[in-house]
């Protein structure tokens, strides 16, 4: 074992005043860490008061005895996918497609896809279906008109809607009293893969100035 000499009585002095030193320091660190420790628990009681005088007198809830259960998340919706195709399909409708080169068309502007059969538009003149939702396009822009139009088939086929009422307006404020939307709504209608026939609604339903949608049903 290894042992300290000391040559003199003043080198005993000098270890004795470093240890003496170091105990001072120590004490000091850990009264530091104290009073550390106690301004925290200070804190938080007056954040706790803060909280209780707020809340006011709680008391805990009867256990009734029930399960917790762990049950599964809805799938996240892609949103901004969505907004993102919606507004890409938007810029693409185009107003000056030719009808007859898409649709099956009569008269009574109505059409249907090839392979609806015309029974389908006879009963959305005659209203077998319920009308689920209404798009209403006054005083929108023709640009506002088509993507408030896109923006609402999507959403109305995406929630399992099938029946629905375009109102496009009559155009008895238009210059001329001509009805402006009337021809473009037709032609989004027609390129919109949701649409699979509308018809002019039956007066009660808007007549002239709305188009009665069928959407198709959602893939499973």
């Amino acid at each position: 074992m290894n042992r300290a000499r000391f040559k003199s009585l003043a080198d005993l002095a000098q270890v004795r005043d470093e240890l003496q030193r170091r105990a001072r320091e120590a004490a000091l660190r850990q009264a530091q860490a104290l009073a550390a420790q106690q301004a925290q628990r200070r804190r938080q009681a007056a954040q706790h008061d803060v909280f209780a005088r707020a809340v006011g007198p709680v008391h805990r809830l009867r256990d009734r005895g029930l399960a917790e259960l762990d049950l599964p998340r809805p799938e996240p919706l892609p949103r901004m996918r969505e907004a993102d195709e919606a507004a890409a399909l938007a810029q693409s409708l185009s107003d000056e497609v030719n009808l007859e080169s898409l649709l099956l068309t009569d008269d009574g502007l109505s059409f249907r896809r090839p392979g609806i059969g015309p029974d389908v538009v006879t009963k959305l003149r005659r209203g077998h279906w319920a009308l689920q939702g209404d798009i209403d396009l006054h005083g929108y822009t023709r640009d506002e008109a088509r993507q408030m139009l896109t923006d609402s088939i999507r959403e109305c086929h995406r929630r399992g809607m099938r029946c629905l009422r375009v109102v496009h307006g009559k155009g008895l404020g238009s210059p001329g009293r001509q009805p402006v939307l009337k021809a473009k709504v037709q032609r989004w209608l027609a390129q919109s893969a949701e649409v699979i026939a509308f018809a002019q609604a039956s007066g009660p339903q808007g007549g002239a100035g709305a188009l009665v949608v069928l959407l198709a049903g959602l893939s499973r």
